[in-house]
């Protein structure tokens, strides 16, 4: 870090590659963005004093964040990096559900589906990255503190966007009895995070398999979809919206970008553009997987 400690502020600004310099600005931005979310979710909301609870949830997750950011960044390590995504979503649906006055059956239903995601996926990633060692992800980034605390400070936006429905729901004043959105919402959840967890399964089985090395894998649910997992982990979320949609009301249907913004975030920023493009650099011009790319859609699984 000695090159950030400068004799002024424009000698450090200049003396920053242009990626460090983008992520001073991003924080404050990403920043800013979340707290929008807060306060427009917020509205008609429970309180704990003066203070929303739903605000105070997107707040702990970004001070979650920056909490394991120092020690993570001093030991130069992202180990914790995805666990702590998942620590942050169990412990602050946990403290919105407390908070949140009565517990009524759609704000429990709502809690329990997220927990359930939360610690399986939480489990998955941990496990993935302790067997490989590191996350190459990281690898030009966790040298950079700019860099490595604008990548914590989105995963605080990121946890909060994503869970933002069904915070939102559980924490409002309005409560509406089980009805045909909360058991279509649980159907769809349910589908979702079962296709996820068979096709990580089945990944995991394949790439563990010393026959298998260097290859794609290409069957049971991978020979419906290149990308099963992310169908699934988008059908859940837009689960998790059906069932807290008729709770919301006003500034609260903010809430609804979260199934938006997983799937934008899937299929154009940082799940399916980044794995294709690693995909086709590594078997791109091979006669199989051309042929396997031709017949197999990328996202939803075809039934036939």
């Amino acid at each position: 870090m000695h090159r950030f400690v400068c004799r002024s502020g424009r000698e450090g600004w200049i003396g920053m590659t242009k990626a460090e310099r983008q992520s001073l600005i991003a924080v404050p931005l990403v920043v800013l963005l979340g707290a929008g979310l807060a306060a427009a979710g917020s509205q008609g909301g429970a309180t704990v004093g003066d203070l929303a609870v739903f605000a105070v949830a997107v707040a702990t997750a970004f001070v979650i964040q920056w909490v394991v950011l120092v020690p993570s960044y001093i030991a130069r390590t992202e180990r914790f990096f995805d666990l702590t995504g998942s620590f942050t979503y169990i412990v602050v649906t946990l403290g919105v559900l407390l908070r949140a006055g009565s517990w009524d059956a759609r704000r429990v239903l709502l809690a329990v589906l997220l927990l359930v995601w939360a610690v399986r996926l939480g489990a998955f990633l941990f496990g993935r990255v302790s067997r490989s060692g590191a996350d190459d992800r990281f690898d030009e980034i966790k040298g950079s503190f700019p860099r490595f605390q604008a990548v914590w400070t989105i995963q605080g936006l990121w946890v909060s966007v994503t869970a933002a429905a069904a915070w939102i729901a559980i924490s409002a004043s309005r409560q509406v009895r089980i009805d045909a959105f909360a058991v279509v919402g649980f159907l769809l959840w349910a589908i979702g995070f079962a296709v996820e967890v068979v096709a990580d399964q089945q990944k995991g089985r394949f790439r563990a398999d010393p026959a298998h090395r260097g290859r794609f894998i290409s069957t049971g649910l991978w020979s419906r979809s290149r990308h099963p997992n992310y169908f699934g982990e988008i059908l859940l979320w837009i689960g998790v919206a059906v069932i807290a949609l008729p709770v919301l009301e006003g500034w609260q249907w903010v809430g609804l970008v979260s199934p938006v913004f997983v799937a934008v975030l899937i299929t154009r920023v940082s799940g399916v553009p980044l794995l294709e493009a690693k995909a086709d650099a590594k078997w791109g011009g091979q006669h199989d997987y051309e042929e396997y790319k031709q017949t197999t859609p990328v996202l939803v699984p075809r039934l036939r």
